[in-house]
């Protein structure tokens, strides 16, 4: 009988013990509901936060949001591109108190958080992925296509890595097939005021024009001009070296380039979000050569996690190698699923 008290006192022990050191943080919203929780980030508008009732993380809009209470250390970005660490507490209408890790606070704007990540979050905790795919099989000429549209990612404190593969292959009697992949690494490292450092591979194969590869490094700086709740929108520059393999090796070529991009995101409209990139490239090798890359992916969110993507990919070359098209294009609409 002792025994059994003792046990069961060792149990209500290691609860309570579990309980206090648990981290637990605090949201309230706009409708007086509360949510207590640990908080793992917020981004693009969207905070996550993992709770004891629930199996899966709970996602909430940010712009909802009306005080906001944590224990745990978090990463802070703010729209006029300060990095904080340290704890959060509401204190007077909007505004929050970051108390920083290595003394002292700042008070700012809950409107002015564009980012939250937990500072000691695991590995997989800040990786992202997402594949979509899709398929269309036509009776006549036997027309079959598969498209793929998949990115992942990797996000620390100061720096980020993705990658994407984008791949098409399209068949039909008595007609050539097509193929045509893209993709890229990019690596970028943030600095202070919304400036950041890019380092970037892009690969692309097509048919259309005539390239078994072509791999395009590139390397320059960046800026955020807008970066809230609900967009970003930034530009880049810098210069690239491009290597192209041609399916007539006697077409391959160098060249150095300069370019110039931009890039927008909006992401609080409803369950829709717009993503959009080009890059413009002169080159500084062959006089007169000049190449644009364009995308843009629309994407409306279903539930558990799945979505339906539309996405336009172009690819320009004023000067493409005989007997090639100047310019290429894929339209790929798909169903996906990230985590």
């Amino acid at each position: 009988m002792k025994l059994k008290r003792l046990f069961l006192f060792l149990v209500i022990f290691i609860c309570y013990i579990s309980g206090a050191f648990a981290q637990r943080d605090s949201l309230i919203f706009k409708n007086d509901d509360v949510i207590v929780g640990e908080i793992k980030a917020m981004d693009r508008g969207v905070l996550t936060i993992e709770t004891d009732y629930s199996d899966d993380d709970l996602t909430v809009k940010w712009i909802e949001l009306k005080e906001i209470y944590t224990e745990s250390l978090l990463l802070v970005s703010t729209t006029d591109g300060r990095r904080l660490y340290g704890t959060i507490e509401s204190s007077g209408e909007d505004n929050i108190t970051i108390t920083l890790e290595e003394g002292g606070s700042q008070v700012i704007a809950l409107s002015d958080v564009v980012f939250l990540k937990g500072v000691d979050a695991g590995f997989f905790d800040r990786l992202y992925a997402g594949i979509d795919l899709g398929y269309t099989l036509t009776r006549a000429r036997n027309q079959q296509q598969f498209t793929i549209r998949s990115r992942a990612g990797y996000l620390a404190e100061r720096w980020s890595l993705d990658a994407t593969l984008n791949t098409l292959n399209s068949s039909q009697d008595d007609v050539e097939d097509i193929h045509r992949t893209d993709g890229n690494v990019s690596f970028r490292y943030i600095l202070p005021k919304e400036w950041f450092v890019i380092a970037q591979i892009d690969f692309l194969s097509n048919t259309e024009q005539l390239l078994d590869l072509r791999s395009n490094f590139r390397l320059g700086l960046g800026k955020y001009i807008v970066r809230s709740n609900q967009l970003y929108w930034g530009v880049q520059t810098g210069f690239s070296q491009n290597i192209e393999n041609y399916q007539d090796d006697e077409n391959d070529r160098e060249s150095q380039e300069y370019w110039l991009g931009t890039e927008v995101n909006l992401y609080d409209i409803g369950d829709l979000s717009l993503l959009g990139n080009t890059v413009y490239y002169v080159s500084l090798s062959e006089s007169g050569r000049q190449r644009v890359d364009l995308r843009i992916d629309l994407k409306y969110d279903l539930p558990l996690d799945f979505y339906i993507k539309t996405g336009y990919t172009l690819n320009y070359d004023n000067r493409p190698v005989e007997g090639a098209q100047r310019s290429d294009y894929v339209w790929q609409t798909t169903v996906g699923w990230e985590w």
